[in-house]
């Protein structure tokens, strides 16, 4: 398989992360008349397959924990000039949402956040996509979406609180129809926590496009009533995809 320039990379991760596709089987693949090449991040040396999904240790940063409107997300989110390397824009079908029902209850947390809805659902929503200009060209240029929700008071608690339990009950995959046909992720597992926000939590679903595994990685990281979900896909090998911490650290800085 071809892997895709620098702009279709970026593209495919966003539609990835809008469910259109992520983790079909191999009849549905198939059947979508979509381009069936690929985009990457870079794996993660520091990533450990099999760690627990906890919170991430040492001091905790305060938050005044306000549930923010989506203009506030919108002025919080990182922008041009605030992050050395880093690109970040708009995501293009941003209001699109994935439509992937979970067969297993347990897993509905996971597919959620595939479809680009977290549950609880979120007061607001702003998404971003970040990309490291310094890698342009290469062919593993890291491409990080950003999903930034604010919650009512106790919801982003809970956010993580069920997204850890279903990594925890779907550990043996899972399956999920949606509007463009049945997928298959064969394993979920939990990844090392970033080191950001007062709470966070970090794991890989690896899908699977026409018979080959897709690892796909989240990290979520809150502060107060804010959560941001970071993700990264390899669509070109089963390395897992690496979310830079500094991307996560300066994010995490800016939240209330």
């Amino acid at each position: 398989m071809k892997v895709r320039t620098t702009v279709m990379a970026a593209t495919a991760t966003v539609l990835c992360l809008t469910a259109v596709a992520c983790g079909p089987d191999d009849s549905a693949g198939k059947g979508n008349g979509k381009d069936s090449g690929k985009a990457t991040g870079k794996a993660s040396a520091s990533q450990t397959p099999g760690a627990d999904a906890g919170s991430a240790p040492g001091p905790a940063p305060t938050s005044n924990g306000k549930t923010l409107t989506e203009a506030e997300l919108t002025k919080v989110a990182l922008a041009n000039g605030e992050l050395p390397d880093y690109d970040f824009a708009t995501m293009p079908g941003g209001d699109e949402r994935g439509t992937e029902q979970s067969e297993n209850a347990a897993c509905r947390p996971i597919a959620s956040i595939i479809n680009g809805s977290p549950e609880p659902a979120p007061a607001a929503t702003v998404f971003r996509t970040a990309m490291d200009v310094s890698e342009e060209g290469q062919d593993d240029q890291t491409v990080v979406t950003e999903i930034l929700t604010s919650h009512a008071p106790g919801e982003a608690e809970r956010l993580l609180s069920t997204v850890r339990d279903a990594v925890k009950a779907c550990a043996g995959g899972f399956r999920t129809t949606s509007d463009d046909g049945p997928s298959t992720y064969t394993e979920v597992k939990a990844l090392p926590a970033p080191e950001a926000g007062q709470e966070a939590l970090a794991y890989q679903v690896t899908g699977s496009i026409e018979g080959e595994g897709v690892p796909l990685v989240f990290q979520l990281v809150r502060t107060g009533s804010t959560v941001v979900t970071f993700y990264a896909a390899n669509f070109t090998s089963a390395r897992t995809p690496e979310v830079p911490a500094a991307l996560v650290t300066a994010q995490a800085a800016k939240l209330p």
